[in-house]
């Protein structure tokens, strides 16, 4: 059973326990346990690291683990060139879409207003959960970090915050999704696309009073929802436009 030293750097602190945190300590390993097995055994789901040292050479997730080992374990960089060094992490997906858990749900409708192809269930199991990331590419979304330690999740991200909005502003920040925002393109309810239809078409769904006053109209294609630029709207629209200004945290 191998003994290493380890570090954990930066947020990757706050799933540790106190006495572990920004500082070195010893670990008794498994035999022939990889740093990832590792790393999760502690308590670090594998998709919150960027990159490995060991013995300062950067290494990968099945990299073995030796007696007198130092690993230093490091957070996700979105901002910072780290080129020659070995990302643990699997490339992005080329397209952003989202799979979160039961407990999300307005961070879920706030990606949907946004543009973000977003499943969301709020009785979904984690197995089918997993499941469905994994067949359809979708990055998972959690504040369970057991569910992000399962071998089948490949991109998925630790929520931090407990706000709705304050989770957003996360998400947008750690993977850089500020630039690629699609506003009021999707479906809050079903999170299909929008498309835009005359006032004939939705006409029984529209009230009397808003049928008089607006010409815009929108109809999910899904759930054949009606929506229209009102008060609510103008709120949402000024919400956006300060998450676009607004520069990045990283």
């Amino acid at each position: 059973m191998p003994t290493a030293t380890f570090r954990f750097y930066e947020e990757l602190n706050d799933f540790l326990p106190g006495q572990r945190r920004k500082r070195s300590f010893e670990y008794d390993c498994c035999e022939n346990a990889t740093v990832k097995h590792a790393i999760e055994a502690i308590g670090v789901p594998h998709t919150e690291v960027e990159v490995i040292l060991v013995n300062g050479e950067s290494v990968g997730f099945s990299h073995p683990v030796c007696e007198g080992d130092r690993v230093s374990v490091y957070p996700v960089f979105e901002s910072v060139n780290i080129s020659p060094i070995l990302r643990v992490r699997p490339e992005p997906l080329r397209e952003p879409r989202f799979i979160a858990d039961a407990h999300l749900g307005r961070l879920a409708g706030y990606l949907r207003m946004l543009g973000f192809d977003t499943v969301y269930e709020n009785a979904i199991d984690d197995p089918a959960l997993v499941d469905v990331a994994a067949r359809q590419h979708r990055i998972v979304l959690t504040r369970d970090r057991d569910l992000l330690m399962h071998r089948a999740v490949t991109h998925g991200v630790y929520v931090r915050g407990r706000r709705p909005r304050e989770q957003l502003e996360y998400l947008l920040d750690r993977l850089d999704l500020r630039a690629v925002l699609q506003p009021f393109t999707r479906c809050i309810r079903c999170n299909a696309i929008l498309e835009d239809v005359p006032l004939s078409k939705v006409a029984l769904q529209v009230p009397e009073d808003i049928a008089q006053r607006h010409r815009q109209f929108r109809r999910c294609t899904g759930c054949d929802q009606a929506y229209w630029p009102g008060s609510h709207y103008q709120r949402m629209r000024v919400f956006v436009e300060r998450l676009v200004s607004e520069p990045s945290k990283n």
